[in-house]
């Protein structure tokens, strides 16, 4: 009975542990005052999810001064300009910067590629974000279908949120033979290869942009494409 009765107890310790972070990771989609897209040439669709509670990118705020784009996200989305496509062997890389974080946990953040069918039901993309916890992920959206290829991941390359709030993650993508390598802060963290993407992902040549959780606000610099 005492063995029983200690089981139980650990039982209700582990629960009562385990439930902030249960309860952080249903944190709802906030809508920004003042939202929508105006910087110029660019659109955004959001997750699904926040598409069903009626959520558009009109509860963000998605603009743009000088070189940087300015994101202060409400609900999950990918954003991109239709002028921005790569093709055959490429690199695509930018800087985030996320001045102070909005949220007790870590929502991330980071680029994707292969876009094609944006804006529809049948989207196609591949991305990598970085969590300010030190973790990356690699995703991506096939129609309806999430296309999971990495879980989040801790690597040592992946920059932790500092001392006074912010992060700052250098995030790109190096594309040859069609097998794409995500590097964050200069250092590969994934290899997808073609294996990877075969019924999945129609292509690593498409529309580049930028892929973001919901309830952040980040900086986006430097996004470029070099051959």
């Amino acid at each position: 009975m005492r063995l029983v009765h200690a089981s139980a107890c650990a039982l209700a310790m582990a629960m009562l542990v385990m439930a902030p972070q249960s309860a952080h990771a249903q944190d709802a989609d906030r809508k920004v005052a003042g939202g929508g897209i105006t910087a110029k040439g660019w659109q955004g669709k959001v997750d699904a999810g926040a598409a069903k509670k009626g959520m558009t990118v009109a509860d963000s705020k998605f603009d743009q001064e000088g070189g940087a784009l300015h994101l202060h996200i409400g609900p999950a989305a990918y954003y991109w300009n239709p002028a921005n496509v790569a093709k055959g062997d490429y690199t695509v890389k930018a800087t985030f910067k996320e001045g102070k974080t909005v949220s007790d946990h870590p929502h991330p953040y980071g680029l994707f590629i292969g876009g094609t069918g944006l804006g529809t039901d049948d989207n196609k993309l591949l991305y990598c974000v970085a969590y300010g916890n030190g973790s990356y992920l690699v995703r991506g959206f096939n129609g309806a279908q999430v296309v999971t290829v990495t879980k989040p991941t801790p690597n040592e390359a992946v920059h932790k949120t500092a001392a006074d709030g912010s992060t700052t993650q250098e995030i790109a993508w190096a594309v040859k033979g069609g097998e794409a390598e995500c590097l964050v802060n200069g250092k590969s963290v994934a290899k997808v290869t073609k294996a990877d993407l075969a019924g999945k992902i129609d292509s690593t040549d498409g529309v580049y942009g930028i892929r973001v959780s919901h309830n952040v606000d980040v900086t986006v610099s430097g996004l470029a494409v070099t051959k």
